[in-house]
């Protein structure tokens, strides 16, 4: 959370998140509860204490300082659980917290396993690590050519143990590159079944969310639940929709309108006159804009909000702290009404993918962006 200044309400429903953790163990067993960037905005330790009280007793964060202020939380709280950081140490200052704040760090590189190797060596005391391997993705990791030196080099370095294997997959959510997915689930395979010839007992996790939920072939002793956590389908609008049912929206936005007034025929509104009032209308002036994390993208994009009740449209370029809507055929609309972003009860809700549709981009950068404003927890 960063930004403190504005009229946004972000609710974040602990039931929803915890309700989507059950449905994704039903699916695969063993589930690792991705919290990763604040919990995609949700919000770190809350999350965590929500997922605990659900049994989940692994966590996967972004950086080694994500994770240690996780694990000061946790102790604060008397809950025990494995901490890994997917990104694992980038600079020097992230190598000791590994060992003070006991994390896991996903090490996919040799600059990364010399360096936690000469650090235990240093410290006398060993570490646990998850061996990443790339296979497919080309971001980051081992490729199977590394093999041999990897096995030698985790052989001449004792203290640094390996007890899982990670890799992530790229196109689980796509229905039509089922081919791409199982193929990174063949080397995966054979880069796991390496490590464990070689002696090195590692839990295996390579699904994540849409890999829980549609690849089943590619599970092993433990998933990666992430995007359906928050409540958010990886198949939605494809033909794998219904793998996705049951899951709970946990974020809702809304924020406050500052004034209500006519736009008539003709008239122009916002920066650059970039929207003509077809008709006489009454458009609501909205706290909302790029500063609270509302995309400018969204102006004149059909993008819309809920306001009394009924959905309206934006109009005009969104502004720094403001837009407009349409709430012409609204009623009894006033200044200091609610206008809901994001969420909504019933059929008018408007969910995270629906959003990010409009705004040009998926429910991760949505849940994000927004998560940053003010939160409340109910």
């Amino acid at each position: 959370m960063s930004i403190l200044y504005n009229k946004f309400e972000v609710s974040v429903r602990l039931s929803a998140i915890r309700s989507n953790y059950r449905l994704l163990k039903n699916s695969g067993s063993r589930v690792i509860g991705v919290i990763k960037a604040d919990a995609y905005g949700h919000g770190l330790c809350e999350v965590a204490e929500a997922l605990s009280q659900e049994g989940c007793d692994t966590f996967a964060i972004g950086s080694v300082e994500e994770g240690a202020a996780l694990r000061k939380h946790l102790v604060e709280k008397g809950i025990s659980a494995r901490i890994m950081s997917l990104l694992g140490p980038v600079d020097p200052e992230d190598y000791p917290p590994l060992w003070e704040y006991d994390i896991i760090p996903f090490i996919g590189s040799f600059r990364q396993l010399e360096a936690v190797a000469g650090q235990a060596s240093r410290l006398g005391k060993p570490l646990a690590i998850s061996v990443k391997f790339d296979t497919g993705m080309a971001r980051l990791g081992f490729v199977e050519s590394d093999l041999p030196r990897l096995l030698e080099r985790l052989r001449e370095a004792p203290l640094v143990k390996a007890v899982m294997a990670s890799s992530h997959l790229a196109t689980a959510d796509d229905p039509g590159a089922v081919g791409f997915v199982l193929e990174q689930g063949k080397r995966f395979e054979a880069m796991v079944t390496a490590l464990r010839q070689a002696g090195h007992q590692v839990e295996a996790n390579l699904a994540n969310t849409a890999g829980i939920l549609g690849h089943q072939q590619l599970h092993h002793q433990s998933q990666r639940g992430g995007i359906a956590l928050y409540g958010a389908n990886p198949f939605a609008g494809t033909a794998w929709e219904h793998l996705g049912r049951g899951l709970v929206p946990a974020m809702e936005v809304r924020t406050k309108i500052v004034s209500v007034h006519p736009l008539k025929k003709g008239q122009t509104i916002s920066y650059g006159g970039t929207y003509m009032a077809s008709r006489d209308m009454q458009v609501a002036i909205v706290a909302a804009g790029y500063a609270d994390a509302y995309s400018r993208g969204l102006s004149n994009k059909g993008a819309q909000m809920l306001i009394g009740g009924r959905r309206v449209q934006q109009v005009g370029r969104v502004c720094m702290q403001l837009c407009a809507a349409d709430v012409t055929d609204v009623p009894d609309v006033r200044p200091g009404d609610w206008a809901v972003l994001l969420g909504g009860s019933g059929p008018l809700a408007i969910s995270a993918d629906e959003l990010a549709s409009w705004w040009g981009t998926i429910s991760y950068e949505v849940f994000c962006l927004l998560g940053m404003n003010r939160r409340v927890y109910i």
